[in-house]
């Protein structure tokens, strides 16, 4: 089998997370400014086989699309171009960095560690890809 690789795409950052080869647990990667998230993809999907890509819908509580979804819209665009042979699907990230800055609160980590946006990007990335691979089972 190959991975799925999940983004939680933000104007200045992405954060990244990625399966096992099985596609049972999601693990967060790391966090990419958003300018060089091309160059993160690129030398990834070279290293690993990637059969799919999830990517994060920002939507508020009434269900309506954040202004980012423009963003995240054209970097789909342009990822599809590039890696064709990549399925792309989308999943509601409602909720997950406030699910994040909990988690990472709990971790134990310092304050400092916890306000960390890039740390909150990642662990979004993760959320969303562990529950993407809890729909995909039902």
């Amino acid at each position: 089998m190959s991975q799925i690789l999940a983004v939680d795409y933000g104007k200045a950052r992405c954060g990244l997370a990625a399966t096992d080869d099985m596609q049972i647990i999601a693990s967060g990667l790391q966090t990419v400014p958003t300018k060089e998230i091309f160059i993160f993809l690129k030398k990834y999907l070279l290293e690993n086989r990637v059969e799919q890509i999830v990517v994060g819908l920002p939507t508020d509580l009434k269900g309506n699309l954040n202004e980012v979804e423009i963003d995240i819209l054209k970097f789909i665009e342009k990822f599809k171009s590039q890696f064709p042979l990549v399925e792309v699907a989308r999943f509601d990230e409602r909720f997950t960095s406030k699910m994040a800055s909990f988690a990472i609160s709990q971790s134990g980590k310092t304050k400092k560690k916890r306000e960390e946006k890039g740390l909150i990007d990642k662990v979004s990335a993760t959320i969303i890809l562990q529950n993407f691979l809890e729909q995909k089972q039902k």
